[in-house]
């Protein structure tokens, strides 16, 4: 309705024409393979490495001796300089999550014996306890601080409310660690303090087909717990009377019942699924078609109840997953192609991410064998690196064997946080890495070998350390997307202009629209340029290319023009001895 103006005067006005589109600073990584515990299949986002260690985990025993996935490797070095991280976790046939009843003495109120079942968010045998309880207070035999156990405490048999806490599985009557307390819940579901609603019965699995897999959405009330979500076997509907009152009878019938093992206990019934035989795990050498207790490269059925195939398609979501990189520790292209081509043909399907894959598994040392795996791919959006290092295990007090996977994410964040996207994440400034030692040195020979098969040393220096030496690509064709830089570059750029245009579908394709777009795009470009990512550019959204034809079809068509800043790679130096007399004129 227009302003009715009767009297004369100033009048001021307000018009927000500012258009602020999302930045481009959350995204981060993504890393798929087993873990020591969490949810199976589903893609989780942490923001530290302590977060992912209570989602996640991050020792595990082998007989007598304790290890780390890979995957806590790469999650532990990305996260000190990363600022977020998406885990993808796969596993074997079979893995389940672990569960916990309470027990009630009426029929009328339970479902074999029990009144509700607490089931842990995370998958995995880590979570299970073996031992007993003998009381509230007591420890749990062999627990440990991944386990779970759970107590009821307060009950009120004149409201049929109880408090349920969740306690780490290794602490004592003395030292009580309490994870969670959900105080007067009941099992009315007309309650607002129905236990159900106090926790949360919400959880997500997966579904679908391995080349077309999704997340399925599950429960009616929101969840609350970081850790469990509670399924009620019967509800009990009747605690109020025909006045409102409560009905004593009902509410204390539907209680948890006193009595070893009903008001409190361990999870149990978790399992991380089956491994292959005769596995290799990522400590012995990773050779043939298992790594880490899968089977890599079985994508159409494999030994994993959650396939490895499965979990880099459900990544493909561009909408739903902010990314730019893909990692898949543990595998390589020698032992585990169809896992690595997997990996790149998602990072090509979005447009937006590039996949850090290794070429071969630790012990190769024929140049010749490590160079051949690189020209099976023709990609941009993929890199490799070359030899395995040797970290330091701060969690385990020991040395260990990871390939480049594993640590070059780090080094990409590093570089992003004390430069940017657009610049190399190589040489002494920006591509160092904290090792012990590299598992070959290699030559300055050796190095062009590898660069020329666009493979990216990763080189030993005296008195310098270990660093990547190279930036490239595995794009055959020379040209500005064969080296790291641009084609991060570029995926920085798409991912902001993706944001921009976003807020302008179904807008009105008007000129005030196109504005709107330039007004966003040209000042962010500007900065990129000035931060040495550009030479130049130009922006073009006008009647030029969208003329009637591309409006009638209803498109909004912009064309963007870019000069990419290039990384000295070479810098060469020319000593001129001059003859006695020569002059040094300008």
């Amino acid at each position: 309705m227009a302003e009715k103006i009767v009297s004369p005067g100033v009048f001021t006005r307000e018009n927000d024409l500012s258009f602020l589109p999302a930045g481009v600073g959350a995204i981060g990584a993504a890393i798929v393979g087993p873990t020591v515990k969490g949810p199976a299949g589903i893609p989780t986002m942490v923001t530290s490495y302590a977060e992912y260690v209570e989602k996640f985990g991050d020792t595990f025993q082998s007989g007598s001796d304790y290890y780390q996935y890979l995957t806590s490797h790469t999650a532990e070095r990305y996260l000190q300089f990363g600022g977020a991280l998406t885990v993808v976790r796969v596993a074997g046939t079979g893995v389940s999550v672990a569960t916990a009843s309470a027990n009630t003495s009426s029929a009328a109120t339970s479902v074999s014996g029990k009144v509700f079942t607490l089931h842990t968010l995370a998958h995995g045998s880590v979570l299970n306890n073996a031992g007993s309880t003998v009381g509230e207070n007591q420890q749990l035999s062999n627990g440990t601080k991944d386990n779970l156990r759970w107590e009821v405490t307060g009950k009120n048999t004149t409201t049929g409310t109880f408090n349920l806490l969740l306690r780490r599985g290794n602490d004592t009557s003395n030292n009580k660690v309490i994870l969670e307390q959900f105080n007067g819940v009941n099992l009315d579901p007309n309650s607002p303090n129905y236990i159900s609603k106090a926790i949360g019965d919400s959880f997500d699995t997966t579904a679908g087909t391995a080349s077309d897999p999704y997340i399925q959405a599950n429960g009616s009330y929101v969840r609350k717990s970081s850790y469990i979500r509670v399924e009620v076997h019967k509800q009990t509907v009747n605690y109020l009377d025909e006045n409102g009152s409560i009905r004593i009878s009902a509410a204390s019938a539907s209680l948890p019942a006193n009595g070893s093992g009903s008001l409190h206990g361990q999870f149990g019934g978790g399992s991380d699924g089956a491994t292959v035989a005769g596995a290799k795990l990522f400590y012995d050498t990773i050779t043939d078609l298992n790594t880490q207790g899968l089977d890599a490269n079985d994508l159409s059925n494999t030994n994993g109840g959650v396939k490895y195939a499965e979990a880099l398609q459900l990544l493909a979501n561009q909408d739903f997953y902010d990314i730019n990189m893909i990692i898949v520790p543990g595998v390589n292209q020698k032992d585990h192609s169809a896992v690595v081509n997997k990996a790149i043909t998602v990072c090509e399907t979005r447009g937006d991410a590039i996949a850090i894959v290794d070429p071969v598994g630790y012990g190769t040392t024929t140049l010749a064998t490590v160079t051949g795996e690189a020209n099976d791919y023709n990609s941009s959006y993929a890199a490799m690196y070359w030899p395995w290092i040797q970290i330091a295990d701060n969690q385990l007090g020991k040395n260990v064997w990871v390939p480049p996977s594993v640590v070059m994410p780090g080094v990409m964040a590093y570089s992003d946080n004390v430069a940017a996207e657009w610049y190399a994440p190589a040489g002494l400034n920006r591509g160092g890495i904290t090792a012990i030692k590299a598992e070959r040195n290699l030559t300055h020979t050796n190095r062009d070998t590898l660069y020329e098969n666009r493979i990216n040393p990763i080189a030993t220096f005296p008195g310098v350390g270990v660093c990547a030496w190279g930036q490239k690509t595995l794009q055959k064709r020379a040209s500005a997307l064969d080296r790291i830089n641009v084609r991060r570059l570029l995926i920085n750029l798409k991912k902001f202009i993706a944001s921009t245009s976003k807020y302008l579908v179904f807008e009105q394709n008007t000129v005030a629209t196109r504005n709107r777009f330039l007004s966003a795009v040209v000042p962010y470009m500007e900065e990129v340029q000035a931060n040495q990512g550009l030479y130049a550019f130009k922006v073009v959204m006008d009647a030029t290319n969208n003329t009637p034809e591309v409006v009638d079809r209803n498109i909004l068509k912009g064309d963007i023009f870019l000069q990419p800043a290039k990384a000295a790679e070479f810098i060469v130096i020319d000593f001129n001895v001059m003859p006695t007399g020569a002059t040094f004129a300008d």
